[in-house]
């Protein structure tokens, strides 16, 4: 037995050496410029590493290659992305949309939600949940982000005695609060504080999870992974997200069905026009006409806590964390806010919200230096041309957004805080493709709007009441490769009232 597996290993082995030295998609590949690698091995052991350092390792890589590089292991090949030319080719075609690894990884969590879906499953989704981010839904949202900013203000008030804060789990915990509260329709009031620490937990446990797997090879077969501890590991934290996301269709269909309020009505407290409801209502609506299962909503609404809530928490904390180091910038953005409200103490209304003009060049800029969203990725099915090279089907193509946000081509002095480079004029100068925190194209971002009011809303409240001052100084920040952008460290600020 033991003589008969060597000899299908060695077989398999000579079969994967052949495949990329001498097929058609290998000798393509051997073309493309990256780091040299081993037989058969490729380039795997040197991933081989902690996220931080993986991290590093990459943008080494970009620095080094440029227009794209290639790795390549056991029969796999992947094409790292930076020029806005080649994004735009990639993003803009209907053709090249079609998502494989590392989304699989997710199926296990997020099922075939928006966010992993392919094909028609992709288009009805997409086609069904628009309505839940149309601007007048939107409108509807304003009030919610108000409050709970409210909410927060109070919150950071009983920490302006402190000499540091960190920022990250005060803001997970808002933005949290804002998602269930506005797309789920339900209260984070009554959930223990033991039962959303265990579910912020599980979200870093399964981002840890699926980037180390991207980085293990052999880590791609489901039946390996799962035998191992990280497998193991993932699985159990899954068990609190599921749990908790459970819960919140639980509690969202029984309020609706002991209030009668699932049809669709123009008096409905959850609808602002007739045939547009919030996500979860709408969802829930679909299910009652059978176009869609308990298990199809649970997909959706496990994908939007997630990308709803993290993608914005850590966007507002890296934020946060810079303008403190960038007190003339933070007083430009204040000075702003003062003669939008002209001293008044009152709530923002959507028109303030669209005056805040520089506020918003700087979350752009923030978005730039700290795209919450580090790297999207794509599959090829069939080859294409990128910076002057045939790319073979078959390929994974991970278009990296923090290279391409740090590319000083585009970007000079790529490493400094400056909003001005958002101005209508400056933008006008630059790719389309050239800014893409939300990702471009078909597949962009369905709650990038969502987004903008709620980061919009909180900031602009922060700005009014706190003074930040800086603890953790940017070159101390160590960014980590994770599903989401984050810090290795605690992001620290001061806040001080401003009266």
């Amino acid at each position: 037995m033991a003589w008969s597996l060597i000899f299908v290993v060695a077989i398999i082995l000579i079969t994967l050496c052949f495949y990329t030295t001498h097929s058609r998609a290998g000798r393509l590949m051997s073309k493309l410029p990256g780091p040299k690698g081993w037989p058969i091995v490729g380039t795997a052991f040197q991933f081989l590493a902690s996220p931080e350092v993986v991290f590093i390792k990459l943008r080494e890589d970009y620095k080094k290659f440029k227009s794209l590089t290639s790795y390549y292991s056991f029969g796999f090949g992947f094409v790292n992305i930076y020029d806005p030319e080649d994004i735009e080719i990639l993003l803009s075609a209907s053709r090249f949309n079609y998502k494989f690894i590392p989304y699989t990884f997710f199926r296990s969590w997020l099922g075939e939600g928006l966010l992993v879906s392919n094909g028609s499953k992709w288009h009805q989704r997409r086609k069904l949940l628009t309505s839940a981010f149309h601007f007048n839904i939107l409108k509807k949202y304003a009030s919610s982000f108000v409050e709970y900013t409210e909410n927060l203000l109070n919150k950071i008030e009983t920490q302006t005695s402190n000499e540091r804060t960190d920022v990250v789990p005060l803001l997970s915990n808002a933005t949290l609060r804002i998602m269930c509260q506005t797309a789920m329709g339900i209260s984070m009031d009554q959930v223990a504080e033991s039962e959303k620490k265990k579910y912020f937990e599980a979200i870093y446990t399964v981002g840890e999870c699926i980037v180390r797997r991207l980085c293990r090879i052999w880590y791609y077969s489901s039946f390996v992974y799962n035998r191992t501890d990280l497998g193991k590991a993932e699985a159990k934290a899954l068990v609190n997200l599921h749990a908790f996301t459970n819960r919140v269709i639980r509690e969202r269909k029984t309020y609706l069905e002991d209030k009668n309020e699932l049809g669709i009505s123009e008096s409905d407290e959850n609808t602002s026009t007739k045939g547009r409801l919030a996500m979860l209502d709408l969802l829930l609506q679909c299910e009652k006409e059978g176009s869609i299962d308990l298990n199809g909503i649970r997909e959706e609404v496990d994908t939007f806590m997630f990308e709803g809530h993290d993608t914005t928490a850590m966007a507002l904390s890296f934020f946060v964390m810079r303008i403190a180091n960038e007190p003339e910038i933070q007083e430009n953005m204040y000075e702003e806010l003062k003669t939008i409200f002209q001293g008044s103490d009152r709530l923002p209304t959507m028109d303030d919200l669209n005056d805040m003009k520089y506020l918003e060049c700087c979350i752009k800029e923030s978005l730039r230096l700290y795209p919450s969203v580090p790297f999207i990725a794509r599959y090829l099915k069939e080859d294409v041309v990128l910076s002057g090279y045939t790319v073979p089907k078959g390929v994974g193509c991970h278009i990296h957004i923090y290279d391409l946000h740090h590319n000083e081509d585009i970007y000079p002095e790529p490493e400094k805080f400056i909003p001005e480079r958002f101005l209508p004029e400056n933008v006008l100068k630059r790719h389309r493709y050239a800014f893409i925190p939300f990702s471009a194209g078909p597949r962009n971002c369905i709650g990038q709007k969502f987004a903008f009011l709620e980061m919009k809303t909180v900031i602009s409240g922060l700005l009014r009441k706190f003074k930040i001052e800086p603890v953790t100084k940017t070159d101390e920040v160590v960014l980590t490769a994770d599903v989401v952008l984050r810090s290795t460290h605690p992001l620290y600020v001061k806040f001080r009232n401003r009266k």
